[in-house]
């Protein structure tokens, strides 16, 4: 959503732009087309990424870049590897950069042309998951790939004289999310490793704990207040305290019947949790 308009991008590669008032289209792409991309497994899975007058969609492992106001080409990307990733907006060492994870690894280019600035190799079949920055400027990677596949990483992305470069720093088992989020909060890691929750320390990958029995479940981190809010695959609502010394699940519920994958929002006080019939909402309390 963005400067009045509804920006979607579908499984089949259509890229619409809608007014946000009525839902009528105001230009379309074909970026499947447009790239000669077939059309993967489990189809085409980007967010749209909206940079100044851009939208920017990853195609499978490329990125294809129009203008916002028209759906003009502006530019495409490297075509490597596959990926059911998104373009992420990022600022590394003061530079402002679009990173995508792909089966090569993650690749960085300049928002205004798509030119190449660096890339970390780290080969997985796909990949699913976004990268997450540290506050002391690292950059959190992981295969994210169906199986849970060889865990998460830690590289260094630096700016110098010569150009950017790459350092991995620690390479991890003790999380291995499959396509569900982590998160950063206070210098430590929370995610799934494989189907119970677990964190792990941001400096060296080191686990922390691990416990609690969530499925394919999916979370969301409620920063102010500290505390994770876990969506488990058979349903249930968890709130589980997002601190490192020890596993608490504060509070559990039943949100709603039968198996859900999909990622809960918030929307102000509202908690949105849905399976493949129903949506469901709930007011959270708000914090004194």
């Amino acid at each position: 959503l963005h400067d009045g308009r509804v920006y979607t991008f579908g499984a089949t590669g259509i890229l619409n732009a809608l007014d946000a008032s009525d839902g009528s289209v105001l230009w379309t792409r074909n970026a499947a087309s447009d790239t000669k991309k077939k059309i993967p497994g489990w189809g085409f899975a980007s967010s749209p990424l909206v940079v100044g007058d851009t939208v920017i969609v990853a195609v499978s492992g490329q990125l294809a870049a129009y203008d916002a106001a028209t759906g003009a080409k502006r530019w495409f990307g490297l075509a490597e590897g596959g990926s059911y990733s998104s373009p992420q907006l990022a600022n590394i060492d003061g530079v402002e950069q679009i990173l995508l994870m792909s089966s090569v690894g993650v690749t960085s280019v300049a928002p205004e042309d798509g030119k190449l600035l660096w890339q970390h190799s780290w080969k997985s079949d796909t990949r699913i998951m976004q990268p997450a920055l540290t506050a002391d400027g690292g950059l959190l990677m992981t295969t994210g790939d169906a199986m849970g596949g060889g865990g998460m990483r830690r590289i260094a992305v630096a700016h110098g004289p010569a150009g950017w470069s790459t350092e991995e720093r620690w390479t991890s088992a003790g999380l291995k999310p499959s396509f569900n989020d982590f998160v950063v909060h206070d210098g430590y890691v929370f995610g799934f490793d494989g189907a119970i929750l677990a964190c792990i320390d941001a400096k060296d990958g080191k686990r922390k704990w691990k416990g609690g029995r969530y499925g394919a479940g999916q979370l969301v981190l409620l920063r102010d207040q500290g505390v994770l809010l876990v969506l488990a695959e058979e349903g249930d609502l968890a709130l589980v305290k997002a601190a490192s010394d020890q596993f608490t699940e504060l509070a559990r519920v039943p949100a709603m019947e039968g198996k859900t994958w999909n990622h809960p929002v918030l929307v102000g006080d509202r908690l949105l949790v849905r399976n493949g019939s129903e949506m469901v909402a709930f007011r959270l309390p708000l914090a004194n």
